[in-house]
């Protein structure tokens, strides 16, 4: 298990890595608010998978995918300055889906919602099918019988 160790600890440094040179700026009038979400670090430590998201409109994405694809390898050599390995790791930036997830999320949950209300609204005026109380009950004998 220390091979994965030590790739869950590189793939924070490489976050931590990204991250510190997208903030100080790239040359790259194309990237916009890029957020770095995750990377994960195959257990040879020879890939990372770098997850991204950027906030704008699907042309800013796009081009802010374009900007990092252009800047690969100016973050790789990043990388490997900052890292203690002896191999430097390719990067591979990932767009992450999370907004468009929690949209999906978001409508089936309306949705949910007006299913419930629709239950709700047809329970409001539902009746038993049979008698109010179906149960048998046993018979009641009068004591003057015996």
């Amino acid at each position: 298990m220390a091979q994965g160790d030590r790739a869950a600890k590189l793939a924070d440094r490489i976050r931590e890595i990204v991250a510190r040179r997208l903030e100080k700026g790239i040359r790259d009038p194309r990237l916009g608010f890029v957020t770095i979400t995750d990377v994960r670090v195959t257990g040879d430590l020879q890939h990372a998978s770098v997850f991204y998201t950027v906030y704008g409109t699907d042309e800013e994405r796009a081009d802010s995918a374009a900007a990092l694809k252009s800047a690969t390898g100016m973050l790789r050599t990043e990388v490997g300055k900052n890292i203690t390995s002896r191999l430097t790791p390719s990067l591979e930036f990932i767009p992450d889906a999370i907004p468009e997830n929690a949209n999906l999320i978001e409508g089936l949950l309306a949705q949910a919602r007006e299913r419930d209300s629709a239950v709700e609204a047809a329970r409001a005026g539902a009746r038993y099918a049979g008698d109010a109380d179906p149960y048998v009950k046993p018979r009641e004998f009068d004591d003057a019988e015996d």
